[in-house]
């Protein structure tokens, strides 16, 4: 049996298969205990299924099953999330990996594992000298004809493509993560100016935040030549900043140093950096890429700062989403996110960074705010006013057109010339392809898509889809294992599962997996009545939910309208759930714009009323 040893705060005592914190006691069952202690004696290591059910069940015959129950029970107890793991992360298709810290009860450490921490939000792009200095500083330091001969001694070593995997944040303050976030896009931006150099997106890259993989084998999966990686901290105008550059399919490593700059003094060099940098990767820079470079500019400190604490805020407002009680928490983060904006764009009208992030606060995971939608459609315009061909702006006035304004022909022309601006953008490709399946053409939105996912295949655009369990193909039962497995604590994702087995007419484990959701989201009222009712029937506790949801939404006005309009309407009750979709159309909820494909909706289909519904909001009915 395995000597005792700690994960993060818990103390793990194999011979007694339990573990402890704070002077509580869990009890695991052996084979549970088994799994952790085989995972923690390679911590921050991926441990694939096989290696796990060969050592854990050698003399029995399991299938995934029981690993998948097992790892589920192990982030109960730890009470793990695992979208946003501390503990157990799912290596997709592969296993699994500790990435708590595990140390042995004398205190000695092992490898650190990785302790990433992913931000949901877009990172807006900034224009850094720094950031040219960051990646190729070399060049201002060194011989530029030895460091050439160096690293293009053969055509192997020429470097046709580059990540720049996440700078990582030092400083104490965990507002700098989205310095360090906006720095990383930045540079992202400023190489991607250069045609013929192929930039891996930060939507891609933003997976590998603290890699355990070696740098060839992330090299290879993005399709790269070259990583660059390194550190921030920042403490007020000083930036240091530590940086290397990797040759990746020789995992050769070319450069490493350390910079000590003044946030100030490091926006006179960037256009005589970048064409630096391409000199050095061996590509010759058309007059559109030196225009490009020429239009650099630099950015304000302070509206930086303001820019940085802008999207603190803007990731605050959206942990309160959907949560009982928290809609006063949630304005309030929004307005102060707001208020730093307006301070970001008066210290830096050119901004655009923070003109693109005000439509960040109209719609926070999914939940409309229209008081913010003049203040940010009008930031928008001014941004694409700046910068007609700005990709982000762009998507997002599309996006706004579609949802806020029904305006489908307007959307249409808005990503189309994002695609015309930006042919090999994957993003513009993928949300274009989301709304012609709004539209109901099937073929064309496969199409793009598909195109989507060749520009980019480093990235699994079906992770960004807006129901991931409905658009994966499976059967609902295979939707709940991956979830058990995957995503056992999100509440959101227990909804959309609630969702769809009530589509199914499988209204126990509806009734079920609503129970999970509207508990994680603090309305535990309203999960009393689906258990106070299970012993009815699944089909009988979801009425008698909607009966509390319609008796409370008399005098409150703060139920998401998404759950009672899916329940309704796979409960067959036309009237009710004709109702909550006009108040969804009124909210410009985001389920409305699905409503030709998604398949909840079939048995409203052929009242009368859904077609009025189509034609109010501006959707074909064929």
């Amino acid at each position: 049996m395995a000597n005792d040893f700690c994960v993060g705060s818990w103390t793990v005592r194999p011979s007694l298969n339990t573990i402890s914190r704070n002077g509580t006691s869990v009890r695991l069952e052996p084979k549970v205990m088994e799994v952790l202690v085989c995972l923690a004696s390679r911590p921050g290591q991926p441990v694939s299924k096989e290696s796990l059910i060969k050592t854990v069940w050698a003399d029995t015959f399991v299938s995934d099953d029981a690993l998948i129950r097992t790892i589920a029970e192990l982030r109960r107890v730890f009470a793990d999330d695992s979208r946003n793991p501390s503990f157990i992360e799912t290596i997709p298709k592969r296993g699994y990996r500790l990435v708590a810290p595990v140390t042995s009860q004398t205190g000695e450490a092992s490898p650190k594992s990785d302790d990433v921490s992913p931000f949901r939000k877009r990172a807006a792009t900034v224009s850094f000298a720094v950031l040219g200095v960051l990646a190729f500083g070399f060049l201002l330091g060194f011989s530029v004809k030895t460091l050439r001969e160096r690293l293009f001694a053969s055509p192997a070593r020429r470097v046709r493509s580059i990540a720049v995997l996440p700078l990582q944040n030092l400083s104490n303050d965990p507002t700098q993560d989205y310095f360090a976030e906006g720095m990383t896009d930045a540079l992202i931006t400023d190489l991607a100016q250069i045609a013929e150099l192929k930039v891996v997106s930060r939507t891609t890259i933003t997976h590998y935040g603290h890699p355990d993989k070696p740098l060839p084998q992330i090299a290879r999966e993005l399709g790269v030549d070259g990583i660059v990686e390194g550190t921030i901290q920042r403490s007020g105008d000083r930036v240091r900043i530590t940086a290397q550059l990797i040759y990746a399919p020789a995992d050769q490593h070319l450069w490493a140093r350390t910079f000590e700059l003044n946030v100030k003094d490091t926006f006179s060099v960037e256009e005589e950096v970048a064409t630096n940098i391409a000199d050095q990767v061996k590509i010759q820079l058309t007059p559109e890429d030196r225009l490009k470079l020429k239009g650099l500019r630099p950015v304000n400190p302070e509206a930086l700062d303001a820019y940085v604490n802008a999207g603190y805020h803007l990731d605050q407002a959206a942990k309160f989403a959907y949560s009982h009680g928290a809609n006063s928490k949630l304005l309030g983060e929004l307005q102060i996110a707001v208020a730093y904006l307006d301070q970001a764009v008066s210290k830096d009208n050119h901004y655009l960074p923070a003109y693109v992030a005000y439509f960040d606060a109209v719609d926070p995971m999914g939940l409309s705010h229209l008081e913010f939608l003049p203040k940010a459609r009008a930031a928008l315009l001014k941004a694409l006013e700046l910068d007609p061909d700005n990709l982000e702006a762009g998507l997002a006035l599309g996006r706004l057109l579609l949802q806020y304004d029904y305006n489908w022909v307007g959307a249409g022309q808005q990503y189309r010339q994002a695609i015309a601006a930006h042919p090999d953008a994957a993003e513009a490709h993928f949300q274009y392809s989301e709304y012609l399946m709004m539209l109901g053409r099937g073929a064309d939105w496969k199409s793009e898509f598909d195109l989507a996912q060749s520009l980019n295949p480093a990235h699994d655009y079906s992770e960004d889809e807006t129901d991931p369990l409905e658009r994966s193909g499976k059967t609902v039962d295979e939707q709940r294992r991956e979830l058990e497995e995957q995503f056992p604590n999100d509440p959101f994702l227990s909804a959309l599962l609630a969702k769809n087995f009530a589509m199914a007419g499988r209204f126990d484990e509806s009734a079920d997996f609503w129970q999970r959701s509207l508990q994680s989201y603090q309305w535990t009222g309203f999960s009393d009545v689906l258990k106070q009712n299970e012993k009815n029937g699944g089909k009988t506790a979801l009425q008698e939910w909607m009966k509390a949801v319609e008796k409370y939404s008399q005098s409150n006005k703060d139920f998401p309208v998404v759950p009672p309009a899916f329940t309704y309407a796979s409960l067959r009750d036309n009237d009710h759930a004709f109702v909550w979709l006009g108040k969804a159309v009124d909210q410009r909820n985001w389920m409305i714009i699905f409503l030709k494909r998604d398949p909840v909706w079939d048995p409203l289909r052929s009242d009368p009323r859904f077609s009025a519904l189509l034609r109010r909001v501006g959707l074909p009915e064929s």
